[in-house]
């Protein structure tokens, strides 16, 4: 697991932090913190990863990568832990787009095309 907190290259990304899924790679994203979790098989684990940090749950949300992408079909806002009834996230989808807009500024932000 790899946590981002500064930019990195999608090159770096693709290459090191890839290590189960061929196309592919799992993230959670910590929105208050703007922090991602990479590289692991279940976004539970990255998401145990970063409570384990001092994440707070609620700000957790998961999120699929698809780096080989054109950057405006990078992000699949769908995962497990995404369903939330609590914060009205009924779906693995993540329903909110404020929510999905701040993720979306997020992994610009640190997750570098140069």
């Amino acid at each position: 697991m790899k946590l981002i907190s500064k930019p990195i290259s999608e090159k770096i990304i693709l290459k090191e932090y890839n290590s189960f899924f061929r196309n592919m790679i799992k993230a959670v994203v910590d929105i208050e913190n703007e922090l991602i979790a990479i590289d692991a098989e279940l976004h539970a684990d990255l998401e145990a990863f970063l409570l384990s940090e001092g994440s707070k749950q609620e700000n957790l949300w998961g999120i699929n990568l698809y780096l080989g992408k054109d950057k405006k079909d990078w992000i699949e806002y769908t995962a497990l832990i995404n369903i939330r009834p609590s914060a009205d996230n009924r779906w693995m989808e993540i329903e909110n787009t404020k929510i999905r807009k701040k993720i979306e500024e997020i992994v610009k932000k640190l997750v570098n095309t140069q």
